[in-house]
């Protein structure tokens, strides 16, 4: 039986871990290691004073560690993908490859049309907490899309939590800094999962960047999905497929530049 892939997978802003990579780790099966990892300004009950992604870059290193994996695979999806490109900006060496699901920050070297929804994200502060979720669903969303109706019944305990903790990470990313010279040096393969119905002057500008950055970059559109049903738990098979093949191509690389 072939070794299974290391991977450490990073939830986006709001939902937890466990329920946000459920169906593609079931997907997966025993061929990946994997660890769904919650997102360090969750873990106490306010976010941590001083809180950047510096935190959740350490708090990924601290979990691969724990689980043996020297070199592995990173997956993170909107928040969680902020935390895995930071993650690369210092500790490249560790990567096999990068999966990016539509990341929520890229940089700060940003276009004016990404600018413009940032700026929006961080007006939201303003409203009452009942009125911004749905604001921050639709900036994030192509003009005429719909943001996800809120499930019946009282909200989950965690959901408490995701007012302040986006509140604390929007500051963080106008805080933290990508390095492009380093990361065109070092960088492993990255994929970047694109959703049609997501907001192109956000996403789509962001993954035109990265293109640009990369010497190893992959851009995959899933037409039906956005933002709000991400292709990890809406088109898990799809993705699976797509994230195999970047596996065993990272993995059949590394082993050529050792051997």
């Amino acid at each position: 039986m072939a070794p299974r892939h290391a991977v450490v997978l990073l939830p986006g802003i709001v939902l937890p871990a466990e329920p946000a990579y459920a169906a593609l780790l079931t997907v997966l099966g025993e061929r990946v290691e994997a660890v769904a990892k919650e997102l360090e300004i969750y873990g106490p009950d306010q976010p941590p004073p001083g809180y950047g992604l510096d935190v959740e870059v350490q708090g990924v290193l601290r979990e691969a560690d724990a689980h043996g994996f020297g070199r592995f695979h990173l997956v993170g999806y909107s928040a969680g993908g902020a935390a895995s490109l930071a993650f690369m900006s210092v500790h490249a060496d560790r990567l096999l490859s990068l999966t990016l699901l539509e990341p929520a920050w890229a940089g700060t070297e940003r276009t004016p049309q990404e600018e413009a929804v940032m700026q929006g994200l961080h007006a939201l502060e303003r409203l009452p907490p009942d009125q911004r979720m749905a604001g921050f669903q639709r900036l994030q969303l192509a003009v005429g899309v719909e943001p996800p109706q809120p499930p019946d019944g009282p909200p989950p305990a965690w959901m408490a939590k995701r007012p302040a903790g986006i509140a604390v990470i929007l500051d963080a990313f106008d805080q933290a800094e990508l390095v492009a010279d380093v990361l065109r040096a070092v960088a492993p393969p990255v994929y970047f999962a694109l959703g049609g119905r997501s907001n192109p002057d956000f996403f789509g500008r962001m993954a035109e960047r990265l293109a640009a950055l990369f010497p190893d970059f992959t851009v995959e559109v899933f037409p039906e999905r956005h933002h709000f049903d991400p292709p990890h738990r809406v088109e898990p098979e799809r993705l699976a497929d797509s994230l195999l093949g970047l596996w065993h191509r990272a993995e059949s690389s590394a082993r050529r530049l050792t051997s």
